[in-house]
């Protein structure tokens, strides 16, 4: 079967809205939606394959240092194995104009106001809504460092809403059974519904939580298939483990660390370098965690990241 390699562009407006073309006649898939972009020529790698796509497709401009990258996914068409390089673009100058596509449409996820998508898409759109911003919770450390409940819970509720200042999160809760579920109780209200919210633990825990499930890497590896909740993560300290994520079909990743840590103070740092090495090409969304915060945020863009993990960050 034919192999193809395509560059792929997640336009994003400031209200949160993408852009999707619908295919014209004439072309595979005729009257399906999908996100700008085209062909790798030979000689070109897919990010200048991409700038060049968007100059002819939408004749718009956009800078190498604004082609994100983000998630590589592969799909088999009947005519071709497609593997599809995505990259978010939150800059360029011009306004689309659709000189190949039958229509353009700004779509904000999750929501699907136009249809039908390329099957290609239906992950992409979901990762979509995944925020930038991941706030894993600290009560138990605060409390073995003497804060009393109340107050580590007040502190906690402070940090949530400092992150929520800056925009949408995921809020990671990884106490213990009753601990988790008392928390849970305390930030639920303060979340939007841009906000997602995970327990870090058992499938069972978050079934009676209503909340997503994050898994340490211990207990992704015991897996033998993925947990029937509508967001699934997991924690992972390499690319053996980040692979086996992908094949769960997770919906996220956290990697780390990139920096050293009070937590975790003889692990190995990664580095930007280490962590690229491992989250680059990957196709599902990856975190970066270890002495991070929201100051690291372009950066980690640049390294691959959908975005930061923080504990101590927030209320530090």
């Amino acid at each position: 079967m034919k192999r193809v390699d395509v560059a792929a562009a997640v336009l994003r407006r400031g209200d949160g809205a993408v852009l999707l073309g619908q295919r014209a006649e004439g072309t595979f898939y005729p009257g399906y939606w999908e996100f700008p972009g085209g062909k790798v020529e030979p000689g070109e790698t897919p990010a200048q394959a991409l700038l060049r796509e968007l100059a002819e497709e939408l004749e718009i401009a956009v800078a190498p240092e604004d082609l994100l990258p983000w998630v590589v996914r592969e799909h088999v068409y009947p005519h071709a194995q497609v593997r599809l390089h995505f990259f978010r673009v939150p800059r360029w100058a011009g306004e689309p104009r659709a000189r190949v596509h039958a229509a353009l449409a700004w779509v904000k996820p999750p929501q699907q106001t136009v249809a039908p998508m390329l099957p290609a898409n239906g992950p992409v759109w979901k990762f979509l809504a995944l925020p930038q911003q991941m706030l894993v919770s600290g009560v138990a450390v605060l409390l073995e460092a003497g804060e009393p409940l109340a107050a580590a819970f007040e502190r906690q509720e402070a940090a949530l809403a400092r992150a929520r200042a800056q925009g949408p999160v995921l809020v990671q809760v990884r106490e213990p059974a009753a601990l988790a579920e008392a928390l849970v109780r305390r930030l639920r209200p303060q979340l939007g519904a841009e906000d997602l919210l995970v327990v870090n633990g058992e499938v069972d825990a978050a079934q009676a939580l209503g909340t997503g499930l994050h898994l340490p890497q211990r207990r992704l590896e015991a897996l033998s298939g993925r947990p029937e909740l509508p967001w699934v993560g997991a924690s992972v300290h390499g690319a053996a483990a980040l692979r086996r994520a992908e094949a769960l079909g997770l919906d996220y990743a956290v990697l780390g660390p990139v920096r050293p840590t009070r937590s975790h103070p003889g692990a190995a740092a990664l580095g930007w370098p280490g962590f690229e090495a491992i989250a680059r090409a990957a196709a599902i969304p990856v975190y970066a965690i270890g002495g991070l915060g929201p100051e690291d945020l372009e950066a980690a863009h640049h390294a691959g990241a959908h975005g930061v993990a923080a504990i101590r960050a927030w209320w530090d």
